[in-house]
């Protein structure tokens, strides 16, 4: 039995527990999440005139702490506890105060039971068990190491390496001898043909080149190093290659996971990059705050840059500028023909300020003109994604002139694309989630059946259990998108088991201890967001025209409301127009408080002005909701509403205007991932109010670079917004305070160059990984085809038949 029930029973709280029982009885919900608990444990001690003391620290306090959802049916209840991140207990609570333990197929029978989608007498449901194939790999033990998979991974590899050298050094001999560039072999060639010969000529080579000048290039020296063994790939002058082969002799005499590190990140071995953005509107104008076009395009587009970027410099840096190395990032996304004005409808476009990153489009195969020829919602883009996965294969072989060397997907429609073409390819895939429905859309997965027209979530959800157990490793921004916080479930983490009523039960649908999962936090694009101070890199007519059209400018087209007092301090935000942003709900706390309107205007920058304007239904019921708010808190003359599309110059000078205002940042949405809109308000020097739901609890540290904000709770999230207001007006210079912290905080953490070093480093050392283990993947493979082609495709495929007739 679990320890916090049996502290409970064996105590005076026994009764207690029993009262509590009853309380819950009485509630109309019969499916009580984490939050419902609290409330009705917070009402049962008030009730009963309980202590503080014992509301947190009694032993019914702590059960009820660390319960994350109770179930009742009939007179009994089912307590889910999570007494640690990443684990889960279940137990059977009787009328009697018996308790059982569960396993997790009772807790999905039971769950069916309650939306009456329990039918044991027609057999069993498909069962999705992905638990035993991760055998095969070494598993990390302590859960605060979920997310450091890289780091497990070389401590692993390299005691390996200590335990059975001979095997290892192998291993790593072949592994070198596997690259090349257009032909031309890269590190090593056949006059090495042993480990031992490798460890020798090694040291051979140090010795040679000791004696040359640091500086002297690489090229004067090659054909000796090649007579030794060695081909282009070490260093481009004499002190490189001596330290990039001191790094491996050193592996190879004494081996530790930081020199394991040091070596596989020098390899050439990556030269081209696949970055898979399906849905949505791909491009680099015109295109912001479009329906399913937001955040995850600017952060592939700066992605790719910076990649390039980076790949350039190890090129240069390995010796291969002779080679004419030229890297390569294709941004894979749709062709879309009507494509309103944006160039999503031409197929190749270069990235700006790079040589050589380029978007590819590539249009789905013709069926019903209405729905290829134009914008699809990503959540009716699935019957596509096979076919347009074979398509790319050959697109992206031609640009390529071959294979690329990794595959990076995002969102659940990309990593999906990523599989097929990775598998087909055999190339190293990479996952980004960016953002799991599931967790979004609360009981998504229980009710699925009644949100199919809509969200079609069979699909999706079937999607991501595909793509996060075929990818060779996944990289999330925050550590709690993987395991959550001691009392939230991680978006990862949601996936572990639950049912889909009708047509299957997961019972262990992704391994979290799996050192796959690695935090890559994303940067943001400097030549954009940087802070207001810096008024050097400013254009004085830009940031002039933007003032004017935040405050002042009458614009009827693309401006909604006229601000009486434009002085008053700015409450700003900018997101797409949807329920999860919940621009909505910061409208109504605004509206709610008659104090946070005296002290401050709220300026929106979101999505459309008018209905017909907007071909997304969510978009549409919150232009609907925003006009109803307005109306119903008479907040005409306190709110501008802008109906615009920025481009990237212009979002980051605003960011910069409205702390030129001494504004405040507000980032109200139920959920997000990450936020990336956080980290440009703070890089610009805005004070950011931000969710406490999701990626914003890594970002920000709460009341030192930034504030946390429930935004469910409007009256406490009104509150801490004055207080901060009241504050800054008592001590003028609080507001500079908070904002030079949220810029120190950015640059020491989120920047594009931290980040493509590590994504750059994780690719090699997984791709040394695969092939010095020698990792069986295929009967994985099988398993998760065997699910694409009986579950996901058949589903599609009804789809598609809707989509004939739309």
């Amino acid at each position: 039995m679990s320890e916090l029930f049996q502290a409970v029973l064996d105590s005076e709280q026994k009764s207690d527990l029993r009262s509590f029982i009853s309380e819950l009885r009485q509630q109309d919900k019969k499916y009580l999440l984490r939050n419902d608990i609290l409330n009705v444990y917070s009402e049962y001690c008030s009730k009963y005139q309980k202590s503080e003391k014992f509301f947190t620290t009694s032993d019914l306090g702590k059960l009820i702490y660390y319960t994350q959802e109770i179930i009742q049916e009939d007179s009994n209840f089912c307590f889910i506890i999570r007494p640690k991140i990443a684990s889960q207990e279940i137990y059977w609570l009787t009328s009697d105060l018996s308790v059982e333990p569960m396993t997790v197929q009772d807790l999905l029978d039971l769950r069916d039971r309650l939306v009456n989608k329990f039918h044991p007498n027609e057999g069993h449901l498909l069962e999705l068990d992905f638990g035993p194939f991760y055998d095969y790999t070494p598993v990390i033990r302590d859960p605060k190491n979920i997310g450091k998979g890289v780091q497990f991974l070389n401590r692993y590899l390299s005691s390996k390496i200590f335990q059975d050298s001979k095997q290892l050094l192998e291993s790593l001999l072949n592994f070198l001898r596997l690259h090349q560039y257009n032909g031309v072999q890269l590190l090593v060639n056949d006059r090495i043909q042993s480990e031992q010969q490798l460890s020798q000529q090694v040291k051979k080579a140090i010795t040679f080149v000791s004696d040359r000048p640091n500086e002297e290039p690489y090229e004067d020296f090659r054909l000796q190093l090649q007579t030794m063994g060695f081909e282009p790939g070490w260093g481009n002058t004499a002190q490189r290659v001596q330290d990039t082969l001191n790094i491996l002799d050193e592996l190879i005499d004494s081996p530790d996971p930081q020199t394991l590190e040091a070596f596989i990140s020098r390899v050439p071995m990556i030269f081209r990059i696949v970055l898979v953005s399906a849905h949505g509107w791909f491009g680099q104008e015109g295109v912001l705050g479009r329906p399913d076009t937001g955040g995850q395009v600017v952060y592939v587009l700066d992605q790719a840059k910076s990649l390039e970027k980076q790949l350039q410099e190890d090129a240069l840096l390995a010796g291969l500028e002779k080679l004419n190395v030229q890297p390569k990032v294709i941004i894979l996304t749709r062709l879309i023909p009507n494509s309103d004005g944006t160039l999503c409808n031409q197929r190749l476009e270069k990235v700006h300020g790079t040589e050589n990153a380029w978007i590819l489009r590539v249009p789905l195969r013709e069926f019903n003109p209405n729905m290829t020829q134009n914008w699809i919602s990503r959540f009716e883009f699935w019957p596509y994604l096979e076919t347009y996965a074979i398509d790319s294969e050959r697109e992206l072989l031609a640009e390529f002139q071959g294979r690329p060397d990794l595959i990076v997907g995002n969102y659940t429609d990309g990593n999906l694309v990523a599989f097929l073409l990775a598998r087909r390819m055999k190339v190293t895939q990479c996952n980004v989630a960016h953002a799991l429905e599931k967790s979004k859309y609360l009981f998504s997965n229980l009710y699925w059946q009644d949100l199919e027209d809509k969200y079609h979530f069979s699909l999706q959800f079937t999607a991501d259990l595909i793509a996060m157990n075929a990818a060779n490793f996944v990289i999330s921004s925050t550590y709690q998108e993987i395991v959550g916080t001691t009392d939230s479930v991680g978006q990862y983490e949601s996936y572990k088991c639950f049912t889909m009523p009708e047509l299957y039960h997961v019972v262990n649908g992704i391994e979290l201890f799996s050192p796959k999962f690695n935090v890559v936090p994303p940067g943001v694009n400097e030549n954009y967001y940087f802070p207001y101070s810096q008024t050097q890199d400013r254009v004085e007519s830009d940031r002039q025209r933007l003032a004017d059209t935040l405050f002042t400018l009458e614009d009827p087209t693309q401006i909604f409301g006229t601000l009486d007092d434009p002085s008053k301090r700015p409450l700003f935000s900018m997101a797409r127009l949807d329920r999860i942003k919940n621009l909505t709900g910061l409208a109504e706390c605004y509206g709610q408080s008659k104090e946070l309107q005296q002290h401050c205007n709220l300026i929106l920058v979101a999505g459309k002005l008018r209905v017909e304007e907007s071909g997304d239904n969510e978009e549409r019921d919150e232009i609907i909701r925003l006009y109803q708010i307005i109306d119903e808190y008479n907040l005409h003359g306190k709110i501008r509403w802008l109906g615009v599309r920025l481009s990237k110059t212009d979002s980051g000078e605003i960011y910069r205007v409205i702390a030129d205002h001494q504004g405040i940042f507000v980032q109200p949405a139920l959920f997000e991932a990450f936020g990336l809109t956080i980290l440009e308000a703070m890089v610009s020097g805005i004070p950011t109010f931000a969710t406490q739901f999701g990626g914003p609890l890594e970002i920000i540290q709460d009341k030192l670079n930034g504030f946390y904000i429930n935004p469910t709770n409007l009256e406490d999230t009104a509150a801490k917004i004055v207080e901060f207001v009241i504050k800054c007006q008592q001590n003028p210079n609080y507001w500079n305070e908070i904002s030079q912290r949220a810029v120190d905080r950015v640059y020491s953490t989120y920047t594009w160059k931290i980040h493509t070093n590590k994504l750059l480093s994780l690719a090699r050392i997984y791709g040394f990984w695969n092939f010095t283990s020698k990792e069986n993947r295929e009967d994985l493979l099988r398993y998760i085809e065997a699910l694409f082609y009986l579950i996901y495709k058949p589903k599609a495929q009804q789809l598609l038949e809707q989509h004939k007739y739309r």
